[in-house]
């Protein structure tokens, strides 16, 4: 039985969330930093693969299920040890990522892409994940702005495509309204962290 707290930071490309969820890490005592997919080395090799801008066949059911993978290993290597020493987990995305990109985006279907994970994940969902909404034209407005950022085979999608993840998002929220709460990351960075502070030390 767990003992900490496992919160998920969630958002559509160029949200934000990794910039927060670096500044909320440097306010919380016994927290640990990680990220999906990765934050583990075969979860790391597993990104490598899915991000690879070279990788342009990968089917959406190889991509959704290499996810699933990396997440599985990350779980049981990283996040739930962590959980069971008592620590507060922050993780850069986790299963609602693969519901709102593979699941609606690639049209895969949020429930059969939710199966996959169930298998993946088992009863290990996050007591609290933060959403950072944003309009996808601003969102990959900041990626190109950010010259120092990290550019992968899913920030090329044309914007039909991030326009339906964050449709995708929308669904989550309304289906895991009791686990999701929305922040509106078009805001300045300060207000976005103190928001985003408020809701976890509430937590």
């Amino acid at each position: 039985m767990k003992s900490g707290t496992f919160i998920t930071f969630e958002g559509p490309d160029g949200a934000g969330k990794t910039t927060i969820i670096n500044m909320i890490a440097e306010q919380l005592d016994n927290s640990l930093l990680t990220r999906e997919p990765g934050g583990i080395d075969i979860a790391e090799q597993i990104r490598q693969v899915i991000l690879d801008k070279n990788n342009t066949a990968m089917d959406a059911r190889t991509e959704a299920l290499l996810y699933a993978a990396a997440r599985r290993q990350h779980l049981i290597e990283k996040v739930k040890p962590a959980l069971d020493k008592g620590k507060i987990v922050l993780c850069d995305r986790f299963v609602d990522s693969s519901l709102a990109y593979q699941g609606y985006a690639r049209g895969l279907g949020i429930d059969e892409v939710w199966a996959i994970n169930q298998f993946a994940i088992g009863q290990m969902m996050p007591d609290l994940t933060i959403y950072f909404d944003i309009e996808p034209e601003l969102g990959l407005q900041r990626i190109n702005k950010n010259k120092g950022r990290e550019i992968n085979r899913l920030d090329l999608e044309d914007l039909e495509f991030h326009q339906k993840v964050r449709e995708g998002y929308t669904v989550l929220l309304s289906r895991f309204s009791d686990r999701i709460v929305k922040i509106d990351a078009s805001a300045s960075v300060e207000e976005v962290f103190q928001r985003t502070l408020q809701i976890v030390r509430e937590k």
